[in-house]
């Protein structure tokens, strides 16, 4: 029984979305694991958000530690026995420690990168330039907020909003072996999302060259998450 290892508070959350070709993400998947489609179609999500007072169960947050920003390349996929989750081509952290400490404990593909968030009434500037260059470079740079004359809400179920956004199992791998680690949360509050400049290659460093802007754009301002230790699958 897996169990409780890590809290963590997410926050200022960007979700944007472009559609793509299940084939093109079947094929970067590892074994055991299947692309997940709503109506027949797929999507890879660039979210950036930043971390509060992430830490183990049994400390309080560490200031030099705790609080960081990270963005995430992400697909959608299920296992073989049909459990839906997400899969990271890459993620983007600003601690060094919290890279090599996540790399570890999750088997995630974390790599250390410059990172800044600034606020101007209720947009929010973001950068983020990749330190550890493996496979090559990469950064993302945008200007987002919520969509004015939007307001907060919750995904309904079988929705494609739901379908991106309520998602509560990882997956990863770790010599030649699949891993799912469990999320837990209450439902995201969100509403879509204005955003500009947006000028990134995490995607492409991650295989997928877009030609395209984002098709759907979503902000939450923020969950608490209680994170589950890795169980092989």
């Amino acid at each position: 029984m897996s169990r409780v290892v890590m809290r963590q508070e997410w926050h200022e959350l960007l979700f944007l979305h472009w559609e793509i070709s299940p084939e093109a993400v079947q094929a970067r998947l590892p074994e055991g694991l299947t692309v997940d489609t709503f109506e027949g179609k797929t999507y890879l999500g660039l979210v950036p958000f930043t971390m509060r007072n992430v830490r183990p169960v049994w400390s309080p947050p560490v200031p030099w530690l705790s609080h960081f920003h990270e963005t995430n390349v992400r697909v959608y996929v299920r296992d073989k026995s049909g459990r839906a989750g997400v899969y990271f081509f890459s993620l983007e952290a600003a601690n060094p420690i919290a890279v090599e400490l996540a790399r570890g404990l999750f088997k995630l593909p974390y790599h250390w990168a410059k990172m800044t968030m600034e606020h101007t009434g209720s947009q929010i500037r973001y950068s983020s330039e990749r330190l550890s260059h493996p496979p090559r470079p990469a950064y993302c740079y945008v200007t987002y907020g919520p969509q004015p004359g939007t307001v907060l809400d919750t995904a309904v179920p079988s929705t494609l909003e739901h379908f991106l956004i309520e998602r509560y199992t990882l997956f990863s791998v770790a010599g030649g072996s699949l891993f799912s680690g469990k999320v837990v949360h209450l439902p995201y509050q969100f509403q879509s999302a204005a955003f500009t400049n947006l000028n990134q290659i995490l995607t492409h460093a991650a295989g997928f060259v877009l030609d395209m802007p984002p098709l759907l754009a979503h902000y939450a301002p923020g969950v608490k998450v209680d994170v589950y230790a890795l169980t092989p699958v």
